[in-house]
């Protein structure tokens, strides 16, 4: 099922794993060592970019009852918020300008645009996610606690209701997203004490009455006779909004090559061994800088879960960096175009609401759940990235000769 023993999967030996280490920890030094100025201007840019856009989407709809305003004023609106959310938002509670000492974005003091509460996406997400990424048991974030997406999970009946659960998801990721630490349903049944969840919900309601009150009474009552459109051009820059952060995400953490782990792996884990698990965990997507930026350089998921709290800016260019060291050490480099990598979450996500009965590939050997058993009959002096061709290659020739 999933990976047990991390070097033996990756093929590398122990010095091999902290060699690795060694190399990405110097490269986190150096990017340490040359934040400045540039950076600081790029965050700037950023800030003026989305409020320029807010603010340019909210005079708009001061006219939405006309058509071509409403289509501009959405358009803005969702923009300014996908940056907010994305850019700034999520990278900044990351703690990645925390180094400027500036106390309008530090991770202690920012309040992002959309119902989840702060505090509760760092504990979830910072803490939870990004120290036990994709461990099954571990790292919520694995299917949301709404997806089965390995079969290290066992199958239940309420699976086959999952494609219709994952569109709900996307439509509704803040709201999926606001209530994914609080566990309400732990709270309920006392898996979660009181003490704990019931002032985390009461939190989450404060943040929710501040957003309603802000999206959609406040605003839309500022453009006078025009509230109704107001409201629908607000409702709609939220849903693109969840989209596509949906989209990001889901690109970065679900696609064949993203691979689980058991929490065996957490055994006196060592550094080397935590950033491979980070590298082998994620999966990337192919952007320009345009479609990099809207994405708050998450199409660089591998880079972000090796060094979560170093300037997004600056993952394009340890991009290069990794990857060389992929090659180097014979390691994949999880990529593809967006849509591509998209194509493959979603086969995993309806894939795997039927029993396993009625899946092909085995538990070890599976597009979406793999183990160091898949390379049984392999030569294991080979690298991971040459012995996945190997067992590739295998698997064709064994279904042409069943054919």
């Amino acid at each position: 099922m999933a990976i047990t023993e991390i070097n033996e999967y990756a093929h590398l030996t122990d010095a091999d794993v902290e060699a690795l280490g060694a190399e990405l920890d110097a490269l986190r030094r150096e990017v340490e060592a040359d934040r400045g100025l540039r950076d600081v201007r790029y965050l700037r840019r950023t800030i003026l970019a989305q409020r320029a856009l807010e603010v340019t989407g909210r005079a708009l709809l001061l006219g939405s009852h006309k058509r071509p305003l409403w289509l501009l004023g959405t358009g803005s609106l969702a923009l300014a918020k996908i940056i907010e959310n994305m850019e700034l938002g999520h990278n900044v509670m990351h703690g990645q300008w925390d180094w400027m000492n500036d106390p309008e974005v530090h991770s202690t003091t920012w309040e992002w645009d959309m119902v989840c509460a702060s505090p509760h996406w760092k504990h979830s997400h910072n803490y939870i996610h990004h120290k036990y990424t994709n461990v099954v048991g571990m790292d919520h974030d694995v299917g949301y606690k709404v997806l089965r997406v390995t079969r290290d999970e066992p199958w239940a009946p309420k699976r086959l209701m999952q494609p219709i659960s994952n569109i709900v998801l996307a439509a509704t990721f803040e709201w999926g997203i606001g209530l994914h630490d609080i566990a309400v349903g732990d709270v309920l049944t006392g898996k979660k004490s009181r003490a704990v969840g019931i002032p985390q919900i009461q939190e989450f309601g404060r943040k929710i009455g501040k957003q309603v009150a802000k999206d959609y009474v406040l605003f839309p009552a500022l453009t006078g006779p025009n509230f109704r459109h107001t409201l629908t051009a607000t409702l709609t820059a939220n849903l693109i909004r969840n989209l596509w952060a949906y989209v990001v995400i889901f690109c970065g953490h679900f696609p064949d090559g993203a691979e689980k782990f058991t929490v065996d792996t957490l055994d006196n884990e060592t550094q080397g061994q935590w950033y491979l698990r980070q590298m082998l965990g994620s999966a990337n997507f192919r952007a320009g800088p345009a479609m990099a930026f809207m994405s708050g350089n998450l199409c660089y998921q591998i880079e972000h879960h090796l060094y979560p709290d170093l300037p997004s800016n600056r993952l394009a260019e340890i991009a290069v960096r990794v990857r060389a060291l992929c090659d180097k050490y014979d390691l994949p480099y999880t990529t593809g175009s967006l849509w591509f990598q998209y194509l493959k979450t979603l086969r995993t996500i309806n894939k795997l609401a039927l029993p396993d009965r009625f899946l092909r590939d085995t538990a070890d050997d599976a597009p979406e759940t793999a183990s160091e058993r898949r390379f049984v009959g392999t030569d294991r002096a080979l690298g991971l990235k040459t012995a996945i061709a190997e067992v590739r290659r295998r698997r064709r020739l064994r279904r042409r000769a069943s054919a």
